[in-house]
């Protein structure tokens, strides 16, 4: 008879063929979650299992901020708020060398402060921040890099996608993982700015100037976006403090959100409910995802192949950093061609317990899978961010590849530092 274990191997590959076969992720994990239990407990258990799974992972309450924080993004899109964040940016710090990529990624971050998405920081300064460093004759390479680069950096701070999944996934607090996520995500915005700093440094013409702005101009700057950093200020404070959960921050963030974008005048009825119909399209085709990996992690258990390969690795003879860098390259892989959430959601139910086993503190081991699944995105020989920057720039895919190599570099250090300094992601969510 063949062994649970061995199961549990085989339903892994045959995952893996359906993955390159292109199929859909929800269906494929519900097929092979399905065909892995019949062959270990029988058609009955399974079929009981397809009962209760659809219907107990809809119900989850904690899924109910996902939509909350879509919402709360798409009408601060719509609302046209990331323009205004660039054009703030711009004036601080445009005058600087390198300054108008210093601002682009500093629009990336505020733009992902409040959408959770790096694909709406490329669409968004694609169209706004491109055009101006053009104007300044930037280097395609810290132009088209800082774009890319920057808006990768919405996965880390709060409020993220990412990390509702991940929380999800493995019973972590929301609250406590969007906190995390604040200083490694501020460190990712230090880094990239000295980055780009240091490449003008070397290379005057990469990054010329632009214009000067005087102490009022900046103040007056602010004047459009002050309502949406006091939101992002309400929601994540709110968090910290104890006076929301993730669930209740994300209603909130919707308000205030519909508030300023009726107040701004910028907010149609027509923006709004597009907004609405893209959420429950997001929506749903990740709680379909949800289930799908739902019976693919019952299968996981049930062959008790996470406990057995947490026993192995426990088992070597290596110290526990090692094999958590070989893990984290493992994500840094599996970014190349798969987005964050789908990539969450597959490795958890299997690698999950082999880091319980290890002891490792989840909040920081989260944030690591996240920041190495959001470097893959920029990674060839897919890098979803570079193909999507490309095809709205008009620039070639490969030039896009090479500019972002200096920030892959900072990346790869960021990780460092994250791995070497656990503290760096453990210690806010430790005052809570």
């Amino acid at each position: 008879m063949i062994s649970p274990e061995i199961i549990g191997l085989a339903g892994i590959v045959l995952l893996l063929i359906f993955l390159a076969m292109r199929m859909w992720i929800g269906a494929a994990t519900a097929i092979v979650g399905i065909l892995g239990i019949i062959c270990i407990r029988g058609l009955h258990q399974a079929s009981s299992l397809m009962e209760m799974v659809p219907y107990q992972n809809s119900l989850d309450y904690s899924l109910t901020a996902m939509p909350m924080f879509i919402l709360m993004g798409m009408i601060i899109a719509v609302a046209r708020i990331g323009s205004d964040m660039y054009a703030a940016a711009h004036k601080w710090v445009g005058g600087a060398r390198g300054g108008l990529a210093s601002a682009t990624v500093l629009a990336c971050a505020g733009i992902g402060a409040i959408t959770g998405a790096s694909t709406t920081g490329i669409m968004v300064l694609s169209k706004v921040a491109l055009p101006e460093m053009e104007k300044y004759k930037y280097d395609d390479r810290l132009s088209i890099g800082s774009i890319a680069a920057g808006s990768s950096l919405s996965a880390l701070i709060p409020p993220s996608v990412p990390f509702i999944l991940y929380g999800i996934m493995t019973e972590t607090s929301v609250g406590s993982l969007f906190i995390a996520g604040i200083v490694p995500g501020l460190l990712g915005v230090a880094v990239y700015i000295a980055t780009i700093y240091t490449l003008c440094l070397i290379n005057p013409r990469m990054g010329p100037p632009g214009p000067k702005t005087s102490l009022k101009e900046k103040i007056v700057s602010l004047r459009k976006i002050w309502s949406t950093l006091a939101l992002f200020v309400l929601v994540i404070g709110g968090i910290y403090g104890g006076l929301f959960t993730p669930t209740e921050a994300g209603a909130v963030g919707t308000l205030g959100a519909i508030a300023i974008g009726l107040f701004s005048r910028q907010l149609s009825f027509k923006g709004f409910v597009d907004s609405v119909m893209e959420t429950g399209k997001m929506t749903g085709s990740i709680l379909i995802m949800i289930i799908g990996v739902a019976v693919f992690s019952s299968f996981m258990t049930v062959s008790k192949l996470p406990m057995w390969l947490g026993n192995f690795i426990v088992g070597v003879d290596a110290p526990r950093v090692v094999i958590l860098i070989f893990i984290v390259i493992l994500f840094l892989v599996l970014g190349t061609f798969m987005p964050a959430p789908a990539i969450i959601m597959l490795t958890m139910p299997v690698l999950f317990p082999v880091i319980k086993a290890l002891g490792v503190d989840p909040i920081w081991f989260g944030v690591l899978v996240v920041k190495a699944t959001e470097i893959g995105s920029l990674t060839p020989p897919i890098g979803i961010n570079c193909i999507l920057l490309s095809g709205l720039s008009g620039v070639q895919l490969s030039r896009a590849y090479k500019s972002i190599l200096p920030f892959l570099a900072a990346d790869f250090a960021i990780v460092a530092l994250l791995i070497a300094f656990p503290v760096l992601s453990t210690y806010l969510p430790s005052l809570m």
